[in-house]
């Protein structure tokens, strides 16, 4: 953030507003006099502005590019966090989970050190793939591989079971590709050539990298190929993978030894210290390809693929000649990168891949008072209050739906901070020698900590997110509000600001997601846990008349930044909604526990909304966010749901029909 500006010692401010107009050239100086005649933004014009004018004359975008925002500010500021966290972890660990984050930190920012292990953390591995000599050895390194968090030829991971959403079951998918998506194997497009040479070109230093022959590279970089090319071809499109039930196919594990008895499945789960009596395996086509590969393809092929994928998943945290293959690739190509990651970063990402809830527990103990978790816990408490009152005088939702919405809402759970049930940190020691090592030893816990999801009914035991990553979202499929401790400071939690400010900002976000709950998304979970639509089709007409009016009111708004752009509030119209319930709920909950609220605090509420959404973005990115983006821009997210509660125009004397406070008959409600 910029220096504030320095004062001018020996001067007035009217004499310097005098010095400085007098010394406008003549033109200048008419623009000067235009723009005093200008209006002041006021809080009945522009809220947004109006509150926000200090925070955006001091963030700038420096080389006007991409976006600045205060909830960015704040993702920033819990990265500083877990770096002094782990800087002391490095210089005196307090006990032993803080010891193994400091060494793997030390060993990763040690660049000397991470230059002179060259390949040796993979040298095992690579060893154990040299050792395959027949097609009945490739399913044993198969299954080693993954043990130590590198997931060759399909995927095996934890996830709800659809059916019992207390539990977790495993997963096989599809994966084991070094391009993501299936389709790049298959096109035949001038681009998609063109970046399937890149592609190859990669294989083959990786290849270099690991041990093969110079001579030999490119041959085996085309064996890797054609055995992922047969993969795709047996997968199937990504855009049905983004739907969960399209994944989900219960079979019987002791089936699986017979079924596909090459690819030793059965002895692949007890590797992995999995004992349930089902599995998902949605893809049996892609897994009888597999069988039948495993069978017919030579070992050596097998054994080019499987050095190729250690060293492609390794690269970034070896030596630089593995760094710079994976960062000409991934990061210029892939991901349109023009210089890699700082140091740090790179060390800390990798820390939170590999050993994320290590952390987390750690920057709880620090960064998380027990104060602050009783105030959202209070606050959370009363916004669900709100919501069930409003549930109780809805005049749009039916009798049968209200009951099963108040059920819903009686049996949700408020989780602050980090997750309840503590992991086993038992590990392997670290030592400060080996980042590449620190990498496989911490990501073998978290693998064995995951793979202890499966088959046991605790799936509300675990979050999806980690306790330092800023995160505050309604967990439909526990019917639970998660709130992390990261996202619990300033600008969503301000402790020093007016208690009232507290409702504004983190009680509105609370709103946002908790009517998620029962609305238009909550409605296909049932109080119960179960998958199933729970309104009725009175229900969906009066909620779509009810929110219809959002998307004229939204796309009538300037995109900010662009010339001749509007927001599109249908694009938006989710969150739009979302956003206004939540200031109506938060709103209802403040006035609840403090029925003789004084004006300043009445503003404080709205101030606090409006700081949470302080954001400046390029012509570049605001063209990008307004033609996907799924939000509005910040200044419509503060001003749109203001506009339509009578309660701002209190606040701040705007009178009806104006630009922040519109007709009464004119104004939508949610829950109000």
């Amino acid at each position: 953030m910029p220096n504030a500006r320095p004062a001018f010692p020996g001067y007035s401010a009217l004499a310097l507003a005098l010095v400085l107009v007098a010394g406008l050239p003549a033109n200048d100086a008419a623009a000067a006099a235009k723009k005093k005649a200008e209006p002041a933004v006021t809080a009945c014009t522009d809220f947004y502005s109006f509150t926000n004018k200090p925070w955006l004359d001091a963030n700038i975008l420096v080389d006007g590019s991409g976006t600045v925002s205060a909830l960015g500010q704040l993702r920033d500021l819990a990265a500083r966090q877990q770096r002094e966290l782990l800087d002391s972890a490095m210089q005196s660990p307090q006990n032993n989970v803080q010891k193994l984050l400091g060494d793997f930190w030390a060993s990763g920012l040690d660049v000397a050190a991470v230059e002179a292990d060259g390949a040796q953390p993979i040298a095992p591995l690579l060893a154990r793939i040299d050792g395959i000599r027949r097609s009945k050895d490739i399913p044993p390194a198969i299954a080693a591989l993954h043990q130590v968090g590198i997931p060759v030829l399909f995927q095996f991971t934890p996830d709800l079971d659809l059916a019992d959403l207390n539990r977790h079951i495993g997963y096989f998918t599809q994966g084991g590709l070094g391009l993501t998506d299936p389709t790049y194997y298959t096109r035949t497009d001038a681009d998609t050539q063109a970046l399937l040479g890149r592609y190859r070109d990669y294989v083959e230093k990786i290849l270099v990298l690991t041990g093969t022959s110079a001579d030999k590279a490119a041959a085996q970089a085309q064996q890797v190929i054609d055995i992922e090319t047969r993969i795709a071809a047996a997968s199937k499109p990504m855009s049905l993978m983004r739907d969960p039930r399209n994944n989900y196919a219960l079979v019987q594990t002791d089936t699986l030894g017979k079924g596909y008895r090459h690819l030793q499945l059965d002895a692949f789960l007890e590797a992995q210290a999995v004992k349930d009596d089902v599995v998902s395996l949605s893809n049996p086509a892609l897994f009888t390809e597999l069988d039948t590969m495993v069978d017919k393809i030579k070992p050596e092929q097998w054994k080019a693929y499987l050095r190729f994928q250690v060293g492609n998943a390794m690269a970034p945290y070896l030596s630089k000649s593995f760094r710079d293959a994976d960062f000409e690739f991934r990061g210029r190509v892939l991901r349109g990168e023009t210089v890699p990651p700082p140091r740090d970063q790179l060390v800390l990402d990798a820390i939170n891949l590999a050993a994320g809830p290590m952390l987390a527990r750690e920057y709880v103990s620090r960064y998380l008072p027990a104060t602050t978790v009783s105030r959202a816990e209070t606050i959370a408490g009363e916004v669900r209050d709100a919501l069930v009152h409003a549930v109780e005088r809805s005049t749009w939702m039916s009798e049968p739906t209200k009951a099963q919405a108040l059920d819903k809402l009686g049996k949700l759970a408020i989780e602050v901070g980090r997750p309840k049930r503590d992991l086993d940190y038992s590990v392997q020691p670290m030592g400060r020698g080996s980042f590449g090592g620190n990498m496989l030893i911490a990501s073998t816990w978290r693998h064995r900590e995951e793979m202890k999801r499966i088959g046991s009914a605790n799936a509300t035991r675990r979050w999806e997110v980690l306790a330092q990553q800023p995160a505050l979202a309604y967990d439909m499929a526990h019917n639970r509000l998660v709130v992390s401790a990261a996202v619990l400071q300033p600008p969503v939690l301000d402790m020093t600001q007016n208690a009232a400010s507290h409702y504004g900002s983190f009680g509105a976000l609370v709103g946002h997601e908790l009517g998620r709950s029962i609305d238009a998304k909550g409605k296909f979970v049932d109080a119960a846990g179960e998958l199933k639509t729970w309104w009725t089709p009175e229900d969906e007409t009066a909620w779509s008349l009810r929110t219809a009016p959002l998307v004229a009111q939204y796309s009538a708004y300037p995109y900010p930044g662009l010339r001749e752009v509007k927001v599109n509030g249908n694009q938006t119209l989710e969150e739009n909604v979302a956003d206004l319930a939540g200031v109506e709920l938060a709103w209802d909950a403040l006035a609840a526990s403090q029925p003789e609220l004084p004006k300043e605090s009445k503003q404080a509420f709205f101030e606090g909304w409006a700081r949470l959404w302080a954001q400046q973005s390029s012509e570049d990115d605001a063209t990008r966010r307004a033609a996907v983006g799924v939000h509005a821009p910040g200044q419509w997210r503060v001003n749109g749901p203001l506009v339509n509660l009578p309660a701002f125009g209190e606040a701040y004397g705007c009178k009806a029909g104006t630009a922040m406070q519109a007709k009464p008959e004119q104004q939508v409600s949610i829950w109000r």
